[in-house]
Parts: C-alpha cells; sequence; structure tokens
C-alpha cells in the first residue's frame, strides 16, 4: 500500500484569514461568453493566491447555460498553469457520474502537473436533473446515493493501487499512479455533502468534510456535529477537519452587493423549477418579483447568503465561522458581474488584511 496525503494538505489553520477558500462555478451571465467567464476564473485563482486564501475548488453542474464547470479535471489543468502555490481541487466531481478508474487517472495525472497541491472532493449527488444523469453514464444508468459508499471505496482502491488479492480489479491500475513506483504524494480525497449522509461516511473513514451551506444552511450545524461524532482518526488524517461553503459577496455598497446576490438567487429559482439559463444582469434580478412559489423553492437561499460591504461581510463571515465552528469557510460567487466578482474577493481580503 503506498503513502497516502499527509495530514498537511487538509490545513490546519488558527487564524481567520488563513481559512479562507474559493468555491468557483465558471458562472456565465447574459452579455457574457464561457471564454471570457474562464479568463475570469484564471484571474480569479491567480489573486486567491496572491491574497493568500487556501485554496481554490470546481464544482461540477451539467446542462446548466449559466455554469461552465462540466469539466473540473480540464478546467483544474488549466488554473493550475495559471498558478504556483494554491490548493486546486474539486468541490466536486460528483461520483455518480463517473467511473472511479476515470477520476483516479485524471487527479492523478493533476497531481503530477501540480504536486501537492491537489485536492479531490467528491460529491454523491449528479450535480443535475436525473435525464442529464443518464445521458451521462449511458451504459450503466444513472448510479445513486446507494452506490456512493462503494464508489468511493473503488476510488481510493485505485489511487492507493491496493485492492486486496481476489479482488476483480487487482490487476488493474490508475496510470499515472502508484504501479510507477513512488512519486512522493497522490491527492488529497475529501467527502462533499449537503445531509448527514455524506457527513457520517466521512467521519467513518477519517476524511475532511465540507459542507454545502449556500444551498443547505438549516442543515449545516446537525451535519457537522454528526461529523465530528462519526469520526475516526485515518492515516491521512487525525481529527475532524471541516469546511463551510457560502455565498459571500462584498461590495462598495449594500445595495450593489445585494444586486449581485439576486442575481444568483434568481439563477437558483430558474434551475431549480426546471428553467435554467444565463446568469441574469442585476437589472433584471432587481426588477423580477419572486412568487410565493418561486419563494418556496428558493428556500433559505438569500436567508443564508453574506452580502454587503466588506466590514458586514466579514462580520457575517466570523459569526458564521464561530457558529459552525468550520476550520475553512469556501466563499462562493455565483452572480453576474466578472469584474465585480473580482472586487469582492480583494475586498474581503482587505477586510481581513490579508
Amino acid at each position: 500500500m503506498t503513502e497516502r496525503a499527509p495530514v498537511r494538505d487538509y490545513g490546519g489553520t488558527a487564524t481567520m484569514a488563513d481559512a479562507l477558500s474559493v468555491l468557483d462555478l465558471v458562472a456565465v451571465g447574459e452579455g457574457h461568453t464561457t471564454r471570457e467567464a474562464l479568463r475570469t476564473s484564471a484571474r480569479l485563482a491567480r489573486l486567491a493566491e496572491a491574497r493568500g486564501f487556501q485554496r481554490y475548488w470546481v464544482a461540477e453542474h451539467h446542462s446548466m447555460p449559466g455554469i461552465a464547470s462540466s469539466s473540473p479535471a480540464v478546467i483544474l489543468a488549466y488554473l493550475a498553469a495559471q498558478t504556483t502555490r494554491i490548493r486546486l481541487g474539486s468541490g466536486g466531481v460528483m461520483l455518480p457520474n463517473h467511473a472511479p478508474l476515470v477520476v483516479a487517472e485524471q487527479f492523478h495525472t493533476l497531481e503530477a502537473m501540480a504536486p501537492g497541491r491537489v485536492d479531490l472532493g467528491l460529491g454523491r449527488a449528479p450535480g443535475t436533473d436525473q435525464s442529464t444523469a443518464r445521458a451521462l453514464r449511458r451504459t450503466h444508468g444513472p448510479a445513486t446515493g446507494d452506490t456512493f459508499p462503494a464508489d468511493v471505496a473503488e476510488l481510493l482502491g485505485f489511487l492507493d493501487d491496493d485492492f486486496p488479492d481476489g479482488h476483480p480489479y487487482r490487476r488493474v491500475h490508475a496510470v499515472p499512479g502508484p504501479v510507477q513506483g513512488p512519486s512522493g504524494g497522490r491527492p488529497a480525497v475529501w467527502l462533499l455533502g449537503s445531509s448527514g449522509f455524506s457527513a457520517q461516511l466521512a467521519g467513518r473513514l477519517g476524511l475532511p468534510f465540507a459542507f454545502a451551506h449556500h444551498f443547505a444552511g438549516h442543515h449545516t450545524v446537525p451535519a457537522l456535529e454528526l461529523y465530528r461524532q462519526s469520526f475516526r482518526p485515518s492515516p491521512v488524517l487525525a481529527e475532524p477537519y471541516t469546511v463551510v461553503g457560502v455565498f459571500a459577496f462584498a461590495a462598495e455598497t449594500e445595495e450593489q452587493a445585494r444586486d449581485q446576490a439576486l442575481t444568483g438567487a434568481l439563477t437558483t429559482v430558474r434551475f431549480r423549477s426546471g428553467r435554467p439559463g444565463l446568469v441574469p444582469t442585476p437589472e433584471e434580478a432587481r426588477s423580477h418579483v419572486f412568487t410565493a412559489y418561486e419563494r418556496k423553492i428558493l428556500g433559505g437561499w438569500l436567508e443564508h447568503a453574506v452580502h454587503g460591504t466588506p466590514d458586514v461581510v466579514r462580520e457575517r463571515l466570523d459569526e458564521l465561522r464561530k457558529r459552525t465552528q468550520a476550520d475553512e469557510l469556501m466563499l462562493a460567487s455565483n452572480a453576474h458581474g466578472l469584474q465585480e466578482r473580482l472586487t469582492s474577493l480583494s475586498l474581503i481580503a482587505d477586510s481581513y488584511g490579508m
């Protein structure tokens, strides 16, 4: 069995300024192109690295015109060429969509490109609707949450090249990978979730856990408590380690920040009601009157979103970290403006003296 990624790869920072990370959905807004969105992601990654953010993750979504992050491994290779120090990862790879061997090969390749700074975050949802999920794995039919623990175990087997004798994949090797000889490490594996299922599994496996507070905020504290109660020390992690994902957007005025937050809210409503599209402009989002049905669909999205002037954002982020006892907060900003996203990240960094 090969040596797994050391505990230090997960972080373990002590101050809030060192415990901020970025989640990028590569949002494509009305009037913008995917090329512009990807260039903005590269600028955001370089900015996050320069300002001392801990890690930069991209999320996997499919069949959503307003989100261009359908291929995390491809985007991460692009970002690896744009950066030198910041940790890069998936937030996450939606494992039901992929054969574990393919994921192991992709992320071992990324680890070879950016040694010691690759995170492999795994989710159990498809990141899309069921029709698209079937199209993604048409030869096997869509995987379900029931297969997730087995899929994770299989992926770890390929990453570490340690299937036992008699296993049907004993002679199957992920390449690049340990079969080629000592390489100095492998991607750091995380589990992601928005409920207690992955929280408990992450705890039992002794893996770090990231929770999607930005769209499941009412379940954040119970899920993190379940993770900590379930945690068993492992070769990669001696103590529980948690990240909380939160929508966070800062601007010079409260009105500007709320306008950008509303673009994310309207995008969410349209997707959840089966009408995905490009991220609307602030003008369109501001003039939209959310119906009672749409507010029900939106749930607590706006309630749990953090937006405002830099001081307000910092105050609310500090409160969230204190309430959840998270080791890191991961800031998502699925908003319309490209330059505005860069400005928001800079303002938040300024507010923490980063």
